[in-house]
């Protein structure tokens, strides 16, 4: 007699160790075999877009630090200042210009080597988790020399950042750079031809190019499967134009490739700030903007390149001093989409490694 199987419906989370965040995913099995995943969100909902709406312009960047993707508060405060720089027509100094690009791509690193840490040690690699936070803290005591904070800074400001850089600082950050390179070499000895790593990564959690530009994937999920696509080149900001780097982009669209794309990343951001480290000019750091500015009315939507994609803010001003209406394009959330197609056939075991692969942090998805 013919042995008749049942479709089982497994829910992971909300409180699984391993979902990167406070995230539910009820998954259909078919014995092993993964038949669908539905992504169930809403346990970190902040409500920040509604409450930037009651706070001024200047108060917002204390919002957007804390209320949004916890690991990149710098790239989060920038793509906000850059919104309502433009649409209040504020100049910022060329000085603040080049530091916001240091602190964007010293965050962009930090949050990359979050990413390998707890994607590494989720397959079994303790090792690289270690390495990757010890560099991590390197990168954390620069951030706090500068803003006084290690994880939330509200550095920026609108018209440029807060404080100068102190004496010796840009020295130090160089040293850390030409340490740093021989650090990500030795990541890649442990884990890129390691052939644990290969069998759990190599071929694993494919998605293709069409249904990453469909599902509006962004980032380097999107750029591991052939989109090449960068915010920093396709629409330059702040001082990118003036900087030369490549924009790694793969075409296998798995785990491996994801993981590939991010360690060419931080390597390219080495590369960008070694080249501002040494044209930062001279001058102010900030311009003169009252902390109880009005915007003209308008709307205005800028976007940039965050670690995990696209960041999008976009902003609709009535002429007062709060907000009108703010809306905030995470790039998360929509690389968390695209998980459902990334697992499908696959095995209940590779689903933590498929997970980890995106880099998705719930604070960016639920806001």
């Amino acid at each position: 007699m013919a042995l008749r199987t049942e479709e089982l419906m497994l829910n992971m989370g909300p409180q699984h160790p391993s979902t990167h965040g406070v995230l539910r995913l009820v998954v259909t099995l078919d014995g092993e075999n993964v038949m669908d995943v539905q992504p169930d969100i809403g346990y970190l909902h902040s409500s920040v877009e509604k409450m930037m709406e009651h706070r001024t312009y200047v108060q917002n960047v204390a919002l957007v630090d804390r209320g949004m993707d916890y690991l990149i508060a710098l790239n989060n405060e920038q793509a906000y200042c850059l919104a309502v720089e433009q649409l209040a027509g504020i100049v910022t100094p060329e000085r603040a210009r080049y530091i916001r690009v240091i602190f964007d791509e010293l965050n962009r690193i930090a949050s990359h080597l979050v990413w390998l840490g707890t994607w590494a040690i989720d397959l079994g690699a303790t090792t690289v988790f270690l390495w990757c936070f010890r560099e991590r803290e390197m990168i954390l005591d620069l951030f706090e020399k500068v803003t006084g904070g290690r994880l939330h800074h509200v550095y920026y400001r609108l018209g440029g950042v807060y404080a100068d850089l102190p004496e010796g600082w840009v020295e130090e950050c160089g040293a850390f750079l030409d340490y740093f390179l021989t650090r990500v070499d030795e990541y890649e000895t442990l884990l890129t031809k390691n052939p644990i790593f290969l069998a759990r990564t190599k071929g694993v959690g494919t998605i293709s190019r069409a249904d990453a530009i469909a599902m509006g994937a962004s980032g380097p999920v999107a750029r591991a499967s052939g989109v090449a696509y960068d915010v920093r080149k396709a629409a330059p900001y702040e001082v990118y134009d003036r900087m030369e780097f490549n924009v790694p982009v793969l075409t296998d669209g798995d785990c491996y490739a994801r993981y590939l794309v991010r360690l060419t990343e931080m390597r390219e951001s080495v590369r960008i700030l070694r080249q501002a480290l040494l044209n930062l000019p001279g001058g102010e750091i900030r311009a003169r903007v009252p902390m109880t500015m009005k915007a003209p009315r308008g709307e205005i939507y800028v976007h940039t390149e965050s670690p995990r994609g696209d960041l999008g803010i976009y902003l609709v001003s009535d002429g007062g001093e709060t907000p009108y209406r703010v809306k905030i394009r995470a790039p998360s959330f929509s690389n968390l989409y695209a998980l459902t197609e990334m697992m499908k056939g696959w095995k209940i075991a590779d689903v933590i490694a498929i997970l980890g692969s995106i880099d998705i942090v719930l604070s960016d998805v639920d806001r």
